[in-house]
């Protein structure tokens, strides 16, 4: 055996162990990763609010505070007022279920000639199987439901800490990592800094506006149906759909669709026609002219952003694939290279073609030829019984 051949085979075996302790190590860290990027654009987004108050004389920490401070004063108070209009409007549909229900019966057996009745309905239910797993299966799902909560706190506790740290400490936090770069490099990494805060804040200008344009529309369509809360329901409508990835939609129309049910079932079917529709005119209009304007990126492309940050992180890839990739174009955009376009007929979109080879000339050139060709064929079609004859006669007459 050769000398070396032990301490490769040790060589091979530790690179072997590294690599997956430190797969092991990023597979277990995601999450905390993850609320790290989560926390960093958060951070960036209320850079320029904290930037200001400091440059006013405010201590960074402090005016980090104060925007933590209105964020959870005004979350807590539409929560709030949002919370106590749905336990309201959830009474009122618990007590006007009955009624509800017999109106359908009514109609079901004016149109299908059946005799149902609700008590027979309710008993149904109640001794229904389907019901008593419902309830088994509620009852032991409880502690997985705190457990969901408790670390949907937690969670929501680590980015608040992050980006509060990051908005707060955020010279500090660029003066160490320039500390170990070259010159050259930190002009580039400050640059990309504000790059990002630049584009963080443009992409939540866009959607704060299409959150307004939702809200209005929205708030319209409730007043004319005589919906009780219009303006709470319009402000959900706006808030949810835009800065919930994903489900937001989804989350933003139910709310709606509830409230206008126990007005009247139709008004739910109106309220759910109008959220469809208007969910694409904002996919396929409003947003991609906004999010061009705003963020300065194509709409094709930040379209595409979106489904590969679905992909890779799913509802935070959605959130965040927007403003990254943006502030990825716009660094990469100093490093290429551009040259003076030259004056083609076809950079214009106008295809160049040669004379004589256009769909009219050749159509001509085509017909011209069939008619050639036909009265090519008519004499020699007339010379052959002539033909015939006059080969006869010499023949005759030889």
């Amino acid at each position: 055996m050769p000398r070396w051949l032990p301490r490769a085979m040790v060589l091979a075996l530790t690179l072997v162990a590294l690599f997956q302790l430190g797969s092991w190590a990023f597979h277990q860290l995601t999450g905390l990763l993850i609320n790290i990027l989560i926390a960093f654009f958060l951070a960036l987004a209320i850079e320029p609010a904290v930037s200001w108050m400091a440059s006013r004389g405010m201590r960074r920490g402090l005016g980090t505070g104060v925007v933590f401070l209105a964020v959870m004063i005004v979350s807590a108070g539409f929560v709030t007022l949002l919370g106590s209009m749905l336990a309201g409007q959830i009474i009122t549909m618990v007590e006007g279920f009955p009624d509800y229900l017999d109106s359908v019966i009514n109609w079901i057996n004016a149109h299908f000639k059946t005799e149902l009745r609700r008590v027979d309905i309710q008993e149904g239910v109640l001794r229904s199987d389907w019901l008593r797993n419902y309830v088994q299966n509620s009852a032991t799902g409880v502690l997985d439901v705190s457990a969901q909560v408790l670390g949907g706190l937690f969670q929501l506790l680590t980015i608040t800490l992050f980006a509060f740290y990051f908005a707060a400490d955020g010279p500090r936090l660029r003066r160490a990592l320039c500390s170990v770069l070259p010159p050259a490099r930190q002009a580039e990494v400050l640059r990309a800094w504000e790059i990002a805060v630049n584009k963080t804040g443009g992409y939540l200008y866009s959607r704060g506006l299409m959150a307004l344009i939702s809200g209005v529309a929205h708030y319209i369509l409730l007043e004319i149906l005589g919906v009780p809360y219009a303006p709470v329901l319009a402000v959900w409508v706006g808030l949810v759909s835009q800065f919930i990835p994903t489900i937001g939609t989804y989350l933003a129309g139910a709310l709606p669709m509830l409230i206008a049910f126990t007005v009247d079932p139709w008004y739910a079917l109106w309220v759910l026609i109008f959220v469809v529709i208007y969910q694409q005119f904002e996919n396929y209009v409003l947003q991609p002219k906004l999010t061009s304007k705003t963020v300065d990126i194509h709409p094709a492309v930040a379209f595409g952003s979106v489904v590969a940050g679905t992909a890779l992180l799913g509802a935070v890839g959605a959130l965040i694939a927007i403003p990254a990739v943006a502030t990825l174009q716009a660094f990469l955009g100093a490093y290429v290279k551009r040259y003076d376009v030259t004056d083609d007929p076809r950079v214009h979109g106008h295809r160049r073609q040669a004379p004589g080879t256009g769909l009219v000339t050749r159509a001509r050139r085509v017909w011209g030829r069939l008619r050639a060709a036909e009265s090519g064929d008519r004499p020699s079609r007339d010379s052959g019984p002539s033909g015939g004859l006059g080969e006869g006669s010499a023949d005759g007459r030889s």
